[in-house]
Formats: structure tokens, C-alpha cells, sequence
């Protein structure tokens, strides 16, 4: 059995965004040469998530509406965390979006279902964030 492990490196310019990142994690699969196995692939802020879904503009469109519904980030004074910080909305939209995605990967590929892409997903933006790939098989 074999392991890699890869670093992707984001500075969005904006407090939220949503990058796909599917082809940087093709890219890092075909790197390590494993052709059978599984990539895990986990957001290492505690602001910052990975999921899967479709890429589409609107749907994306809808989830900062959704989330921004959900944790809305004004009034920063209607969280207690925001103490001095001002991202208690950002820790609560990546609970809801999740931290990490495992993907199986058989004969060299991302074995996906129609559709599915994976996401960076920031919430706390305007700064260096990264994403863990580590990737393990034969």
C-alpha cells in the first residue's frame, strides 16, 4: 500500500467562495501513481469546509443565500464567540457544510456519480488557508 499527501494553498479575496477543486485533486491523484484506493480530502480551518456537489453557478448561488440565513454574519453582537473576532457565522456555516470528503478511486480515477464535484468552501476568507489530500491505496 502506498500514501500521499498534498497540501492545496487558497487566498480568496473575498470572505466567502466556493472553488472548485476537483481537477487539483485529479491532479495530485495522478501524481501519486495510486490506481485503487481512496482520497481523503479535509479543510484544516476551522472556517473552511470540503464537500461534493454539482458545480452550478446558481446552486451555489443558493447555498449563500441558505447559509446566510442560517448563520447570518450581521449583527457580529449576536454571537457570543464574537469577542473580539468577528467569524462566529463562518465556524457555523462549515459545520453545516461539513469538513472532509472521501472519494474512492478505481483504475486510476475519482469514482464519482453523475454530477459530483468537490469543493473548497470558505467562509472566513481574505487570507492563506489549505486544504489536507491524502490519498491511499495501491
Amino acid at each position: 500500500m502506498k500514501t500521499y499527501r498534498k497540501e492545496l494553498w487558497f487566498n480568496t479575496p473575498q470572505r466567502r467562495d466556493f472553488i472548485n477543486i476537483t481537477p487539483d485533486v485529479q491532479q495530485c491523484l495522478k501524481e501519486s501513481g495510486i490506481k485503487e484506493g481512496f482520497i481523503l480530502c479535509n479543510a484544516m480551518h476551522i472556517t473552511a469546509s470540503v464537500f461534493i456537489n454539482d458545480d452550478e453557478s446558481g446552486l451555489h448561488h443558493d447555498f449563500e443565500v441558505w447559509l446566510e440565513k442560517l448563520a447570518p454574519e450581521k449583527p457580529y453582537s449576536q454571537y457570543q464567540h464574537n469577542n473580539g473576532e468577528d467569524n462566529a457565522d463562518a465556524h457555523l456555516k462549515r459545520t453545516v457544510m461539513g469538513r472532509e470528503v472521501l472519494v474512492a478511486v478505481t483504475d486510476g480515477q475519482l469514482d464519482f456519480g453523475p454530477w459530483e464535484q468537490i469543493f473548497y468552501g470558505e467562509f472566513d476568507g481574505k487570507r492563506k488557508k489549505r486544504a489536507l489530500l491524502k490519498i491511499i491505496g495501491e
